[in-house]
């Protein structure tokens, strides 16, 4: 089974805010690029009085036009004082209804940016305390998951949980049959880290692998827009993929050898035309795969 092509809905963001679109036109303009996966990061920007109806529509969409949904991204903070904590593993086992209404195999949550987030914490802010307090809930959110044939992951992003041995720790301490990585591989450069030994060293664990470009300066030197400072000495601004710094040929030689077999989801967040930079993208990875 060779690696297929996907898109982030996250990718055409600014496409629907420009231009007044929906989730649903967003399936269409994938399925006219031909695509035959859609990773889905959340379902729009607008409220959903039901989600889960919702997501059983645009499953359906997504069959009559021969695609169907690789994955379901969500946002989350499970660095949490005990009630907070609990309230969030129920608002994500939700979300794990909405992933299975998709037909998603997969669903990425968020587990924390750091001890910000816990305002009321007073013990030692190291990565043991942050471990203790999360991994209990990313095996609860995956209990329920696991019921619903559908397997949870975190991502290497949010700069606290992006590190590449920051995330092999992570998920060892989980240690869960259904909780996996999805792998960006152009987020590891977020706190400067090597995106082709990162890759090496966390690909047996993906589920799911994103690929990203991204522009990079030094942080002293940022402009004032479009760029965002990392916790390094650089700064980065999201990028045509095929057109940055990552090297992505060779990643995705690395992902080919370790035997990655699942689907590889474009992710755009820069400041060019989206339609254009995705097909663009999409053009340079068909040339590669």
């Amino acid at each position: 089974m060779a690696i297929e092509l996907c898109v982030s809905s996250y990718s055409l963001l600014k496409w629907r805010q420009q231009n007044k679109k929906t989730i649903e036109q967003t399936v269409d303009w994938f399925a006219e690029a031909g695509l035959k996966h859609i990773e889905l990061s959340g379902l729009g920007e607008l409220p959903v009085a039901n989600p889960v109806k919702l997501a059983t529509r645009l499953r359906k969409r997504c069959e009559k036009h021969g695609m169907r949904v690789a994955s379901y991204c969500i946002g989350a903070e499970l660095l949490l004082s005990a009630p907070k904590q609990k309230a969030e593993i129920k608002r994500l086992c939700e979300h794990v209804d909405i992933a299975a209404a998709l037909g998603a195999p997969s669903m990425r949550h968020d587990v924390t940016r750091g001890f910000d987030s816990y305002k009321t914490y007073k013990g030692p802010r190291t990565m043991g305390a942050a471990l203790k307090n999360v991994v209990p809930a990313i095996r609860k959110i995956a209990d329920y998951a696991q019921t619903q044939g559908v397997k949870t992951s975190l991502e290497n992003h949010g700069f606290y949980m992006q590190a590449p041995k920051r995330v092999v720790k992570l998920l060892e301490t989980v240690a869960h049959p259904n909780f996996g990585l999805t792998l960006d591989m152009g987020n590891f450069l977020c706190v400067n880290a090597d995106p082709i030994a990162a890759v090496e060293q966390c690909v047996k664990y993906a589920q799911m692998v994103h690929v990203k470009d991204f522009h990079v300066k030094p942080k002293k030197a940022m402009p004032p827009s479009g760029w965002f400072a990392t916790p390094t000495p650089i700064a980065l601004r999201g990028a045509i993929v095929g057109h940055g710094v990552i090297d992505i040929p060779r990643q995705i030689k690395i992902i080919k050898k370790a035997g990655y077999k699942g689907v590889l989801s474009l992710e755009f967040e820069g400041m060019e035309e989206p339609t254009k930079a995705v097909k663009l993208g999409l053009e340079y990875l068909r040339g590669l795969l």
